[in-house]
């Protein structure tokens, strides 16, 4: 049986959903973040020394990281859905989009989030200005036009492709849902990213993805 550690608010309500896709049994224990730090609870670190969501356990292993658990269920219980033929074109699409999305979008999307707190977080009144300077010069110039260049990219790609590897779902579909759900609900407009918008209302639309939000509590995101 697969057990999934799930933090509400986070990268693991797309293994849900992924897991709902694989249609396998598996258990869901429920995780719920600081109500002022909005860290996960230190309970994790009982199933993983870095104490982060998602984990799944499967019999003896414990696995962690998106990526990692993404290629494991499809791979364990996938039965050639979601993995293209190794080796062809549609693979090494699928293999980039699933590291691209962890290893250049969301540090962007995690860098975004941290200084906009630094713009709100309580500090000395004297501290305030200096503080927001920094952090509107650094969203201004770097972290900003990086995230849209990147969205960009992805809403390019998004006008000739249904989905992430070409015209069928793979493991990549499943690792991006996250970081773009994020993108639009932190102040990208879906009037600017029209593809990037349609894919994930498509997302939204299927029915193992509204199954998966019943299961996995509030997500703020969808």
């Amino acid at each position: 049986m697969i057990t999934l550690h799930h933090l509400n608010n986070s990268r693991s309500q797309r293994i849900i959903w992924l897991l709902e896709e694989l249609g396998v049994d598996y258990t869901i224990k429920h995780y719920e973040r600081d109500a002022k730090t909005s860290l996960a609870p230190a309970s994790l670190k009982a199933i993983h020394p870095l104490g982060k969501s998602p984990v799944i356990t499967d019999g003896d292993q414990t696995i962690a990281e998106s990526g990692l658990i993404i290629e494991y269920l499809i791979r364990t219980y996938g039965k050639e859905r979601f993995l293209p033929e190794e080796g062809s074109a549609t693979y090494w699409q699928y293999l980039y989009w699933l590291h691209y999305a962890e290893g250049s979008l969301m540090p962007l999307m995690v860098m975004s989030l941290i200084f906009n707190k630094i713009k709100t977080a309580p500090m000395p009144f004297f501290i305030k200005p200096i503080a927001r300077g920094i952090a509107d010069k650094v969203m201004q110039s770097y972290v900003g036009p990086n995230v849209q260049n990147n969205l960009r990219y992805i809403e390019q790609h998004l006008g000739s492709n249904s989905w992430f590897a070409g015209e069928q779902i793979t493991g990549a579909d499943f690792q991006l849902i996250f970081p773009l759900e994020a993108a639009l609900n932190r102040g990208s407009q879906a009037s600017e990213y029209p593809n990037i918008a349609a894919w994930v209302k498509r997302v939204h639309a299927l029915p193992t993805y509204q199954t998966a939000l019943e299961k996995g509590g509030p997500y703020d995101y969808a």
